[in-house]
């Protein structure tokens, strides 16, 4: 992998889950002034359907939070995730991510009818988690 933070589990050479991230990436802070910042931004997280429910996302999004902290000493650790995507959404709100923006002008690529991947229309909701702030830190940031 060439980002400086990408997990594979593999088991019996069947990939089980996968999550492909930057240690910093430039967030867009959507207030009408095309701005940005740079933090650790998870992307891209997916479990093959076999293996869901059984905690592995939970597993990658503690893991790449504890080195976004430990590691690189983010007190912040944000997420995008596409709207439609409601299990996930539930997931990230769970673990404490709160959605800060959406972009409802966000593409996607998908699969289309005869095997080809096109561009289609998706919302991507960006989601920020307060990491380094101890026991209290999520209820104040």
């Amino acid at each position: 992998c060439n980002a400086k933070l990408c997990f594979h589990f593999w088991h019996s050479s069947i990939e089980l889950a996968w999550m492909f991230g930057n240690a910093v990436s430039r967030i867009k802070k959507m207030d009408g002034y095309d701005s940005s910042f740079s933090g650790p931004l998870m992307s891209n997280l997916a479990i093959s359907r076999k293996y869901r429910r059984k905690g592995l996302a939970e597993d990658l999004v503690k893991a790449a939070e504890n080195i976004a902290r430990r590691e690189w000493g983010y007190d912040d650790c944000y997420l995008y995730v596409e709207k439609r995507n409601t299990p996930a959404i539930k997931l990230y709100q769970k673990l404490g991510y709160k959605s800060i923006w959406e972009d409802s002008t966000a593409t996607t690529l998908l699969p289309t009818g005869d095997g080809r991947i096109a561009n289609g229309k998706t919302t991507i909701v960006c989601m920020k988690k307060r990491i380094g702030a101890g026991l209290f830190g999520n209820l104040f940031g």
